[in-house]
């Protein structure tokens, strides 16, 4: 397990319920963050242990972790933290109070900016842009990387100077049985910021529907991408992807 990170808040409006943290320097400037969603536990399982150990092993390496929200029981979020610190969007189904969770997360690190929601699909009808999107549902237009979840579908998406990411769901990918399903990994750097949709494992009989992924980019724009191991075209500057059987979303 790496060394814990220090976390301090810079800033916390609780009236409009958003959460703003600054990371401190991590390993070699590094910071690696960990993302998850839709966790609804319990469940068939009482934790994510149940489903073997990839769970703890992924996140046991990363100093930060964004929950996304639909987490269900601070108990979760409790599993989380004993690997690195926890910050948590609130979603539809979390109905408890937790100095951990708010409806918008904002992380800093060097200077990058990342934004945490649950839900980007019951948007309102006015928001068409990433840019409408950061101002009324982050409610910040600085973002560099907006999280969501919700979907249980991974996605990974860079446009318009903005990375867009769904984990997907650690335990019901794709809205399927109890199963192993996929985290993500977010690590930033000074200089640019690499992501990467993570299948955890498998788990047996009931075959992991999600598909590995990443992206690298930095302030000029994208540096390298590709989805299931093949490369993607950079030519126009932007890569959008989600799996097929995803319902589509407007932004």
């Amino acid at each position: 397990m790496r060394a814990r990170l220090p976390i301090s808040n810079l800033f916390c409006d609780r009236g409009a319920n958003v959460r703003r943290v600054v990371a401190a320097s991590a390993t070699f400037g590094v910071m690696r963050i960990g993302v998850l969603s839709d966790t609804h536990l319990p469940a068939e399982v009482p934790t994510l242990d149940e489903l073997g150990a990839h769970s703890a092993e992924f996140l046991a390496s990363m100093d930060l972790i964004i929950h996304a929200g639909d987490v269900v029981l601070p108990s979760v979020l409790d599993w989380c933290a004993q690997f690195a610190p926890v910050v948590c969007a609130q979603g539809n189904h979390d109905h408890f109070h937790d100095e951990r969770m708010s409806s918008v997360v904002v992380v800093e690190h060097e200077g990058w900016r990342i934004g945490a929601v649950h839900d980007v699909e019951g948007i309102p009808p006015y928001v068409n842009t990433v840019e409408d999107l950061k101002r009324e549902v982050y409610r910040d237009t600085t973002l560099d990387i907006l999280v969501a979840g919700d979907s249980h579908y991974e996605r990974l998406e860079y446009r318009d100077s903005t990375l867009l990411l769904d984990s997907g769901s650690p335990i019901f990918p794709h809205h399927k049985s109890t199963r192993l399903g996929s985290m993500a990994l977010i690590e930033v750097t000074r200089d640019g910021v690499r992501a990467e949709i993570v299948p955890l494992g498998e788990t047996a009989e009931r075959p992991n529907p999600c598909t590995h992924a990443a992206m690298e980019f930095d302030r000029n724009g994208l540096i390298s991408a590709s989805i299931g191991g093949a490369a993607q075209d950079l030519e126009a500057g932007r890569v959008r992807w989600r799996p097929r059987a995803a319902p589509p979303l407007r932004v």
